[in-house]
């Protein structure tokens, strides 16, 4: 029987197990000296942890993507806890070394989230990460790294995004976990490193010993040990082949299926596995690890090199998302009791980034006209009101003009919005009119309309954007999007879902937008649907009480 586990890249990887077992970075049991030669080592070494996490959060950003980048970010700001450091100090006040001071002060923060639920359970091993890096300080080892054979599929307790993203992607055959969920940081670097990886499988794990045949397929969530041969080719058999062209439903309507990428690397990424194009470029990877924002050359390169990949196909650049949960360090804010709620995206760029928001848009208008044939669509972030378009829109047409001036060519893009808020949704129609497209955020528009924090784990249920209210905001912006004639694109990781793909072409999405290692599965289900049944799945959908009658409809379908 498989085991059963929450698959987190939908791919499928066969080899032999290789067990990597915890490490003690450093002797906690070593004697004290004075508490202020303690307390100095301690400085010491925590200088040198939160310099590595902003090398490890510059490296992801170049390499991987925005979100990856900001989990080692996060991760900088556990170094600085009061929770931690005055625990720290007050262990070494009481004679302890600082490596025992270390090791008690995030223990106890550790035990703190792992009695939680969800995600903020799962934020333990960003803590256990935090102070492996700092043991390994104090004793003088650097960063962990993993040591896995060729082709291996790697089986662990847990892993941190340390270990994670160390990990080369072409030796590793998959990855197999004991705890973690589908949200926890390691899972989520595993999937950017389109290894595939089953997280949560259960103390069943243990089973499997040192060189077994295991499958780790990510598609159906499930680890298989020494399977026969036919299960591994009817296993292997599951990953979807990469679709090149176009696709259409069965009875041929067309869906355009995109990618969301961070810059060039991951662009290339997207184009190989068969993206029709790119429906987000978050550009907030810029400006990670900066002390000021990129000029206007830089910005443009940057974006011309992802135009030059998808060369006559769309890109679409979400103009600067900062604020809430992406904090940058180039263009700070005053975060305010409740950041997901104060200044975001085109707010801080009206006041007080509004410098940097206009050298934006003049380097995609310049990088705009250097596509020959593609379209380049430019994307506000967290517009809620008429006026908010209006001013980006002008600005744009401002940046055109601009560089004009200066004799450099400019090509006006395509105007769009993301659709996050309850109050973009009351207004598509309006939006619409005034827009060439409409971007559904489903991540942020879950947790708006739901008024649950998405990282909240025990709020699980709520941030579940198959919930009927998430649907039925939905529905009504592809409905003011219809009566327009404006294109509606949802690229949230709803639309990265194949179970929901029959759901949101029946309510008229032709436009998805996903992780690059989701496109093929997307593609391949986009042309098993009938589109006229997916109309009356949706409505049904859309009719339903509560997010478990969506399911059983999901699952009956």
């Amino acid at each position: 029987m498989p085991l059963e586990g929450i698959g987190t890249t939908p791919r499928v990887g066969v080899g032999p197990a290789h067990w990597v077992m915890a490490t003690t970075a450093a002797d906690v049991t070593a004697r004290a000296g004075a508490p202020e030669e303690e307390r100095g080592r301690l400085a010491t070494a925590t200088d040198a942890v939160a310099a590595a996490l902003e090398a490890a959060a510059a490296d992801a950003a170049a390499t991987l993507g925005e979100e990856e980048a900001a989990i080692f970010e996060a991760q900088q700001l556990f170094l600085t806890d009061p929770t931690v450091t005055d625990a720290m100090d007050e262990a070494i006040a009481e004679g302890a070394s600082a490596e025992a001071a270390a090791a008690t002060a995030f223990d106890a923060l550790i035990e703190q989230f792992e009695a939680m639920d969800g995600r903020m359970a799962e934020r333990a091993d960003d803590l256990r990460d935090v102070r492996r890096r700092l043991l390994g300080a104090l004793g003088g080892a650097t960063a962990p790294t993993l040591s896995v054979p060729d082709g291996s599929v790697l089986l662990a307790e847990r892993l941190t995004p340390a270990e994670t993203i160390g990990l080369e992607p072409e030796a590793v055959a998959g990855i197999a976990t004991v705890t973690g969920g589908g949200t926890a940081h390691a899972a989520i670097i595993a999937q950017a490193l389109e290894i595939p990886a089953v997280v949560g499988v259960g103390e069943a794990l243990t089973t499997v010993g040192e060189g077994q045949t295991v499958v780790v397929d990510g598609v159906a969530g499930e680890v298989v040990i020494d399977p026969p041969s036919a299960e591994i080719d009817r296993r292997v058999g599951t990953q979807h082949p990469v679709i090149d062209a176009p696709v259409q439903t069965a009875d041929g309507v067309a869906i355009h299926v995109a990618a969301n990428v961070t810059g060039p690397a991951d662009a290339q990424t997207a184009a190989d596995v068969g993206a029709d194009g790119v429906g987000l470029l978050r550009s907030e990877a810029l400006f990670l690890e900066r002390e000021h924002p990129p000029d206007a050359a830089t910005q443009t390169a940057s974006y011309a090199a992802v135009i030059d990949v998808f060369d006559g196909a769309e890109v679409i650049i979400r103009t600067l998302d900062v604020g809430g949960d992406k904090p940058v360090t180039a263009l700070p804010v005053e975060a305010g009791p409740n950041p997901m709620l104060g200044p975001r995206g085109i707010r801080l760029s009206r006041q007080p980034h509004r410098a940097a928001f206009r050298t934006q848009l003049e380097a995609i208008v310049t990088a705009a006209a250097t596509a020959d044939a593609g379209r380049v669509g430019c994307m506000f972030p967290m517009v809620s009101t008429v006026e908010e378009l209006a001013w980006a829109t002008e600005q744009v047409d401002a940046a055109v003009a601009a560089v004009r001036e200066r004799g450099d060519a400019a090509r006006r893009p395509a105007i769009g919005t993301m659709i996050e808020t309850p109050a973009a949704v009351f207004i598509a129609e309006e939006l619409a009119a005034r827009c060439d497209f409409l971007s559904l955020g489903t991540n942020d528009l879950t947790q708006y309309v739901m008024a649950a924090d998405r990282e909240a784990g025990e709020l699980g249920a709520l941030v579940d954007a198959r919930h009927p209210a998430v649907l039925r905001a939905i529905a009504m912006v592809a409905a003011a999007g219809e009566a327009a004639g404006t294109p509606v694109h949802i690229c949230g990781q709803l639309a990265g879902d194949p179970e929901m793909v029959p759901v949101l072409v029946g309510l008229g999405i032709t436009d998805l937008s996903v992780a690059p290692v989701s496109v093929p599965a997307v593609k391949a289900a986009v042309q098993a649907v009938d589109a006229t049944a997916a109309r009356t799945l949706a409505e049904a959908v859309v009719a339903a009480t509560d997010r478990e009658a969506v399911i059983d409809l999901l699952e009956a379908a």
